[in-house]
């Protein structure tokens, strides 16, 4: 399996057809169809649909070529690691993270790295569900909170301080907790990746260091961030977030801050990286870049 049978694909892919593709690669039809058929031979499955007007992928073949782009980005890499002058990067990047901080924090602030990086196509993942990063192709995965990952490596990017919100209507119809003891009287918007299982409750840092956790009513149980934050906008009770989330809602008047002595601990942000001894030179640059937009870990 050749570079140059894989290029031939990917050109055959972009242009639709053979003919085309032989012309823009200054070869023989002939060369480039022996070099698709003897491809498709040597994997067993089918990547192009002939027809008699257009070439198109297959499902197969829609997967190939994502996975072609990526290992020929890796071979120009590699021919040019020992130069001085380094080449410019170039392929996708696949990352996925939470919304909210897609939302909030990286894609205002992606146009600064695709401007260093203009050869790079980005693909960003941001749904609240946890990915397989490895099953599903994925060149790193960002996660908030505890992490598990036994083929995946760690880097530390920061800490998201949290903050307890109400919008204000809650708080007019209910009153503003002003202790822990107070929130006897009051409803919490239950967040639970995994609906059905038991909620956490109402968590925060004691004086002593240990974490606390206060059983709430609630009459709201959400799975995703985005709902979360819609129904302590909605006035159905309060919520616990990472403070740059609730911030627009703060400045704007839609969310109150409530309790700030009693806060769940910092909730540490972390970049998950396939195990492997070489990372290519595009998955570092993304993963130093995107080092820079957290504060350092406290």
């Amino acid at each position: 399996m050749s570079p140059e049978d894989l290029r031939i694909v990917l050109r055959v892919a972009e242009l639709g057809s053979f003919t085309e593709a032989a012309q823009r690669l200054g070869l023989p039809r002939a060369t480039v169809s022996t070099a698709v058929r003897r491809l498709e031979e040597r994997l067993g499955a089918r990547l192009l649909q002939r027809t008699t007007r257009r070439v198109s992928l297959t499902d197969d073949g829609r997967l190939f070529v994502e996975r072609c782009q990526d290992v020929l980005a890796d071979l120009d890499e590699l021919r040019t690691m020992f130069q001085q002058q380094p080449q410019a990067l170039t392929g996708r990047l696949r990352v996925d993270m939470p919304l909210a901080m897609a939302r909030a924090l990286v894609l205002p602030r992606l146009p600064e790295f695709l401007a260093l990086h203009p050869g790079l196509a980005v693909e960003i993942g941001a749904a609240d569900r946890r990915v397989d990063p490895v099953r599903e192709g994925y060149d790193a995965v960002i996660r908030v909170g505890a992490v598990v990952a036994e083929q995946l490596v760690g880097r530390p990017l920061g800490a998201y301080t949290m903050v307890n919100v109400a919008s204000p209507g809650y708080v007019a119809r209910h009153g503003e907790p002003r202790s822990v003891e107070d929130l006897a009287a009051h409803r919490l918007v239950h967040y639970q990746p995994n609906l059905g299982d038991r909620p956490a409750g109402f968590e925060y840092l004691a004086a002593d260091g240990s974490l606390r956790s206060v059983t709430m009513a609630g009459v709201v149980t959400v799975n995703a961030t985005d709902a979360y934050l819609a129904a302590c906008e909605a006035g159905l009770g309060i919520i616990q977030i990472p403070e740059a989330s609730a911030r627009p809602g703060l400045n704007a008047g839609r969310l109150v801050a409530l309790l700030p002595a009693f806060v769940p601990p910092p909730m540490p942000v972390t970049l998950l990286l396939p195990h492997r001894r070489h990372l290519p030179r595009r998955v570092r640059a993304f993963a130093d870049w995107v080092a820079t937009l957290f504060p350092a870990p406290r």
